[in-house]
C-alpha cells in the first residue's frame, strides 16, 4: 500500500515542470515591469551603500572633533554650555518669544498707566515721605548712630587699656626676675649640651674602658 502511495506521488511531481529562475526571482510589485523591478532593486543596493559610507566618514569626523576638543581643553560641560546658549538664541528669535515679549510690554505700559496703579504708588509715596519725616523715626536714626559712635568709642578704650596693661607687666619687677629666670635655665640647659658634645669627643675614645676597683671587700 505504501509502496503505491510513493509511486503515485512520485509521478505526481515529475509530471509538474519546475522552473529555477521563476522560483528564485520574487515576484514584481503591481505595475511594475522585472525591468523596473531590477532598476531599482540596484539603486536601492547603491543608497544602502553610499548610507554604509557615510555613516564610516561621519564615525572618523566625530573621532577627529574628539581628539581637537581634548587638545584644546574643551571638556563636555562646554559643549553642553554652547548647546544651551544657541537654544536660549534660537528661542529669543523665534516669532513665538518676539510675540510675546512685545505682549508683555504692552501689559506693562497698560498696567504702569493705569488709575488703581497711579494711585497706588502716590499713596506709598506718601506713606514713605510720612514715615522719614516722622520723630519716631528721626530719634531711632539719631539713638542707632550714638550708639555706634559709643561702641566704636569704647572697643578703642578697651584696646588701648590691654596695651597698657601689657606695657606695664613687661616693665614690672615680677615679669622681669621670670625672664631673668628662664634665661638662667635656658643657658644651664646650652651649657650641659656642650659639656655631652665635648664628652663624646674626648681623646680617651669609645675603647678606652672606665677604671675598675680591683680592692677586695
Amino acid at each position: 500500500m505504501e509502496s503505491a502511495s510513493q509511486g503515485l506521488l512520485s509521478d505526481a511531481m515529475t509530471d509538474v515542470p519546475v522552473d529555477s529562475a521563476a522560483s528564485a526571482r520574487t515576484l514584481a510589485p503591481e505595475g511594475l515591469t522585472l525591468a523596473e523591478e531590477e532598476e531599482l532593486r540596484s539603486e536601492l543596493a547603491k543608497v544602502e551603500e553610499e548610507i554604509g559610507t557615510l555613516r564610516q566618514v561621519l564615525a572618523a569626523k566625530e573621532r577627529h572633533c574628539g581628539e581637537l576638543k581634548r587638545k584644546l581643553g574643551l571638556t563636555p560641560l562646554d559643549g553642553l554650555k554652547q548647546n544651551l546658549s544657541k537654544s536660549w538664541h534660537d528661542v529669543q528669535v523665534s516669532n513665538a518669544y518676539v510675540k510675546t515679549s512685545e505682549k508683555l510690554g504692552e501689559w506693562n505700559d497698560k498696567v504702569t498707566q493705569s488709575d488703581l496703579y497711579l494711585s497706588a504708588s502716590s499713596t506709598l509715596e506718601d506713606w514713605n515721605e510720612k514715615i522719614t519725616q516722622s520723630e519716631a523715626y528721626k530719634k531711632t536714626q539719631e539713638t542707632l548712630s550714638q550708639a555706634g559712635q559709643k561702641t566704636s568709642a569704647a572697643l578703642s578704650n578697651v584696646g588701648s587699656v590691654i596695651s597698657r596693661k601689657l606695657g606695664d607687666m613687661r616693665n614690672s619687677a615680677t615679669f622681669k626676675s621670670f625672664e631673668d629666670r628662664v634665661g638662667t635655665i635656658k643657658s644651664r640647659v646650652v651649657g650641659s649640651r656642650e659639656n655631652s658634645t665635648d664628652g663624646l669627643h674626648s681623646p680617651s675614645g669609645a675603647g678606652d674602658k672606665p677604671p675598675q676597683d680591683n680592692a677586695p671587700f
